[in-house]
């Protein structure tokens, strides 16, 4: 058998010289049939040697170090233990901040393959949470065997089949911030792959709700027959932007006032396309972003991008623009603007973001590449034929970040953001946190969105080093956001799954950042959760989207998609609902 020495510190207090353990139990149960008698927790735990010999077990979740904040609800321990004989475990928590014990029911599990997670009450985790403000709280979880195990045979050495013995041990600490979040958070919920999304968007939801959630947050808009993605809110919360195919027009886009009841209809849509209309050359209106104050839009324009879909699950797209300019749209007065030093055609200027004045704007920026098979055609969309150097690898498309000044939507000159450019990797997606100290962006070798390798950086918004946050897990770190009080980060992670789950991670002021809670039910088993964005309203506060713009046009589309798709049956429903 395969052991392992590890050192486990017991915490402990000292009251007038005296050393006071200082311990909570619980105690995860075994099965219904006994055939003999299980030791007693307390009898086992005496045993238990914290610098002993145990075997390997892993505890996936939490993350060791992770900082929670206060309103959250309490998370699901997660474990994988390495010696088969285990079937049931001890889960102890230890705390530093003075005498004190959690207490709990034992626990009974059937089921050994569900037995290693193990959540705590809602008072147990209130106690968990109250002592874990100034020092961390330490969780061992203690594997043994049961007395009535049938895991014991041949295959195990003798000592082991004694009930009751420790055979492995894992630890993390925790620890809870005295900073709410103080805000809820708006998201999406998308099926994979993302082809079986472009073909149905109906499926797509939208929902909002607060880190205290017990259930799934509500859906707040939904069944849309055609495709909406990109949105951001003003930041005071009064309102959001979304992109929204109306009318066959890819360029659409909504603006809209936060209410408890909203309408989407044709009076609250403009669209990108209007903005050198005579032309002739189409616009998508890429990733754009409403202005701290709501009054402006900036986005993508005159863009092209490689959109393409791939067969495998967790990454069924490869989506980043390589042609466009930034163009500002005034509310108040309904124009377009280019913006002045971010509207040169021979590069690709995207991903703009304000800053928390809204005087300041970051935005990715690269050169415009001609690839040879790249028709003399205005489609937006490459097939995946006319960008095979990227499909294959052979060829990277690398962004630096730049700030340009607003100036009312005059522009001014770009200046490479330090920290952030002509470092031979691919930057984008910059956000400023609303105190306006630090930057948050992605940094990957090559591409933009979604990709495998992106990882969260943190540099001061007036430039300087860029640190690699701590907050990073192991497969793609993106689509973050600010919360309002600019302690708090969510965003996007496929630590566990290929279908995206949202994470949460706390700030300090000095920009220093912990490891990431998980937000378990903000997701379901078969979707994905992406784009997530702090709403600046009360947490307990909702609202929902009612969509009232859809006609004949936006079924005839839907009907097109499916026809290309070849799911005729759905294509023939779209074209009679478009007949009627």
């Amino acid at each position: 058998m395969r052991h392992y020495h590890r050192k486990i510190a017991v915490s402990k207090t000292r009251r007038g010289g005296a050393v006071t353990l200082l311990a909570g139990l619980v105690l995860l149960a075994w099965s219904s049939a006994v055939r003999g008698a299980d030791p007693a927790p307390e009898e086992i735990l005496r045993a238990y040697q914290p610098q002993g010999h145990y075997g390997a077990l892993t505890i996936s979740y939490p993350f060791d170090g992770a900082v929670f904040p206060p309103e959250i609800v309490a998370p699901t321990f997660r474990w994988k233990d390495s010696q088969p004989a285990a079937d049931a475990w001890l889960v102890l928590v230890e705390f530093e901040d003075g005498p004190g014990r959690l207490t709990a029911p034992p626990r009974r599990v059937f089921d050994v393959a569900a037995a290693s997670s193990w959540q705590p009450s809602d008072s147990e985790w209130q106690e968990m949470k109250r002592r874990s403000v100034e020092k961390p709280a330490h969780v061992t979880i203690l594997g043994y065997r049961r007395a009535d195990s049938d895991r014991v045979g041949a295959e195990h050495p003798p000592y082991i089949s004694e009930p009751g013995k420790i055979l492995s041990a894992g630890r993390v600490s925790i620890g809870t911030s005295r900073d709410e979040v103080g805000a809820p958070v708006f998201y999406r919920d998308v099926p994979l792959p993302f082809i079986d999304a472009v073909k149905d968007p109906s499926r797509i939801q939208w929902r909002l709700g607060p880190v205290s959630s017990k259930q799934q947050p509500p859906v707040v808009l939904d069944k849309l027959p055609v495709c909406a993605n990109c949105h951001s809110f003003s930041a005071n919360g009064s309102f959001i932007g979304l992109d929204i195919d109306y009318a066959n027009d890819k360029g659409a886009y909504a603006i809209v006032p936060i209410a408890p009841e909203m309408v989407l209809d044709k009076s609250k849509i403009m669209t990108w396309s209007d903005f050198r209309r005579d032309d002739g050359e189409p616009t998508f209106g890429l990733l754009s972003q409403i202005s701290p104050d709501g009054r402006y839009v900036i986005s993508t324009v005159k863009d092209r991008s490689v959109f393409v879909p791939r067969p495998e699950l967790a990454f069924s797209q490869l989506f980043f623009p390589v042609q466009g300019i930034l163009v500002v749209y005034d509310t108040q007065a309904k124009t377009f603007q280019p913006l002045s030093g971010a509207d040169d055609p021979a590069l690709v200027q995207s991903n703009p973001s304000w800053s928390a004045d809204g005087r300041t704007l970051f935005f990715a920026r690269a050169k415009m590449r001609r690839l040879p098979k790249i028709p003399r055609s205005v489609e937006v969309l490459l097939r995946p034929e006319e960008c095979e150097e990227f499909l294959s690898g052979r060829e990277k498309f690398r962004f630096d970040l730049f700030r340009i000044p607003f100036n009312g939507g005059k522009g001014g000159t770009p200046e490479p953001l330090a920290g952030a450019s002509a470092n031979e990797r691919s930057n984008y997606f910059p956000r400023c946190s609303p105190d306006g100290k630090w930057i948050v962006f992605c940094q990957a070798d090559s591409f933009m969105l979604t990709q495998r390798d992106s990882a969260l950086y943190i540099l001061p918004a007036t430039g300087g080093e860029a640190r690699r946050m701590t907050c990073n897990r192991s497969c793609m770190n993106s689509w973050h956001s600010w919360s309002p009080n600019s302690r708090w980060l969510v965003f996007s992670s496929k630590e566990f799954t290929p279908y995206t789950q949202l994470l949460l991670a706390h700030v300090d002021a000095e920009g220093h950042d912990a490891p990431p809670v998980l937000l378990e039910n903000f997701v379901a088993a078969d979707r994905a959760a992406n784009i997530p964005e702090f709403v600046n309203i009360a947490p307990d506060r909702l609202f929902h989207m009612k969509e009232q713009f859809v006609d004949d046009l936006s079924f005839w589309r839907a009907g097109n998609e499916f026809m290309r798709a070849l799911d005729y049956d759905r294509a023939i429903g779209a074209y009679r609902k478009a007949l009627e």
